[in-house]
């Protein structure tokens, strides 16, 4: 073999290595994800993650040093999911109002999957638990949600632009908060019909077609 094709070899070799190496990487990140979403932070088990993966255990730490970096890489994952997905649903509605109105159906799909909820609603809750590392990927999920409710409600002009951050925080207070409770009845009509006397009462805009 020559001196030009050894190195073609090699590089081949190194290609593959990497695809392999993201693969691995990407199984890992969607298995802790699920784990996180049913048990939190304090559920991830890098024995049990790699069972369910079906690696090596010592295999999760070429990928993340410590649990910590596993779960900040699940929570900012999650968070920037689901900031691509808000950015989507107002990029594919007629109006801001209609965005807005459809808002709590991005909730509802976590319930819809195994009776789960919001990954970051749950770490949240183990604040008391979390590294720092994580507790700051898990309060831009916060963050993301109030920053584009808060630039949907004012491109809808629902409320005054001095009211939209006050407004944001109250409908993801709201929408996060009825997940938990029809996830504790295991009722997803419950959650439906909380999101509909919210509307009633004109916290979030009525649906628009």
């Amino acid at each position: 073999m020559s001196s030009g094709s050894i190195s073609i070899f090699l590089m081949r070799g190194v290609a593959v290595k990497n695809e392999g190496s993201s693969s691995s990487r990407e199984r890992i990140l969607a298995a802790a994800t699920k784990i996180a979403q049913a048990h939190g932070y304090n559920g991830l088990n890098f024995r049990e993650l790699a069972e369910d993966v079906g690696i090596r255990a010592a295999s999760i730490y070429h990928h993340f040093a410590s649990k910590a970096d596993l779960g900040a890489a699940v929570a900012k994952r999650y968070w920037e999911d689901s900031a691509a997905t808000l950015d989507a649903l107002l990029a594919g509605s007629p109006n801001p109002a209609r965005a807005l109105s459809q808002y709590p159906a991005t909730f509802r799909t976590a319930l819809e999957r195994g009776n789960r909820i919001c990954l970051c609603s749950f770490m949240a809750a183990e604040s008391d638990d979390l590294p720092q590392v994580v507790m700051k990927e898990v309060r831009s999920f916060a963050d993301v949600n109030v920053a584009w409710l808060s630039r949907v409600l004012a491109a809808a002009g629902i409320v005054r632009s001095e009211e939209t951050e006050e407004r944001a925080r109250a409908i993801f207070a709201a929408v996060a908060g009825a997940q938990l409770v029809a996830r504790s009845r295991s009722d997803i009509a419950l959650y439906d019909a909380l999101i509909e006397s919210y509307r009633v009462a004109g916290l979030i805009p009525a649906s628009t077609f």
